[in-house]
């Protein structure tokens, strides 16, 4: 990613800028091609995706996110953020740029907004930073009926901690101390102790496939455009 002098701010604010599916800032990803703030306070943000057919309603989430987070920089009074070379880049590019949504962005095509996706990508996220909080538990000897009963305030702190704190209060469930930490992410109800090990095991599974789609994404684009890993 190459910024210019001025445009760190910008970069904090693409850092909160995930992609949906791999549940990873677009920053460390690779997907900022460029950044730049002008004197004038005009931000120009440059994104580029592994692949030029990747799916169009995750260009758009990102696109509009990082329009969003780059809108909230202080010193921003005009917003350009570019996809580059993707299939859909005029339709998402123009419908990002008009806050036209999805549905107004895709007219004839799309149906529906894209906060259930985003939901649906939140809870695996959820599920997959289970898993990091949980293995060096379960690792320690924890048993099912000790992980059932654990709340968040019992954990040993953690990024990984942090991290499933934040994505459950983004679906509105439980994420203070006295929060169990072991839920299930569609309803937030508690998960018994007999119930445990397949929990996990979901978990697991989740977490593997995230990590497997994030190597390979980090392979084409590197193929793609020769950048390094980040």
């Amino acid at each position: 990613m190459t910024t210019d002098t001025g445009s760190r701010p910008l970069f904090d604010a693409l850092d909160e800028v995930r992609d949906p599916e791999l549940d990873e800032p677009i920053t460390k990803l690779g997907f900022v091609a460029s950044a730049s703030l002008s004197d004038d306070g005009d931000a120009v943000v440059h994104l580029r995706l592994p692949t030029y057919f990747c799916a169009p309603n995750f260009a758009y989430l990102m696109v509009a996110d990082a329009y969003d987070a780059v809108s909230t920089v202080e010193a921003v009074h005009r917003v350009e953020v570019v996809l580059d070379e993707h299939f859909a880049a005029d339709a998402i590019n123009e419908g990002v740029a008009a806050r036209a949504g999805f549905v107004g962005s895709f007219q004839g095509e799309a149906v529906d907004e894209l906060d259930t996706l985003r939901e649906n990508f939140l809870r695996k996220a959820v599920l997959a930073g289970t898993d990091q909080v949980c293995r060096p538990l379960v690792d320690a000897g924890a048993t099912p009926a000790e992980l059932a009963a654990l709340t968040l305030g019992r954990v040993p702190p953690s990024p990984a901690l942090a991290r499933l704190r934040r994505r459950r209060a983004e679906l509105s469930l439980p994420a203070g101390d006295d929060a169990t930490l072991l839920i299930e992410p569609g309803s937030g109800d508690p998960v018994d102790a007999p119930a445990v090990p397949l929990h996990l095991r979901k978990a697991r599974l989740t977490r593997t496939s995230l990590d497997a789609n994030t190597g390979i994404c980090r392979g084409m684009l590197r193929h793609r455009y020769g950048v390094e890993d980040t």
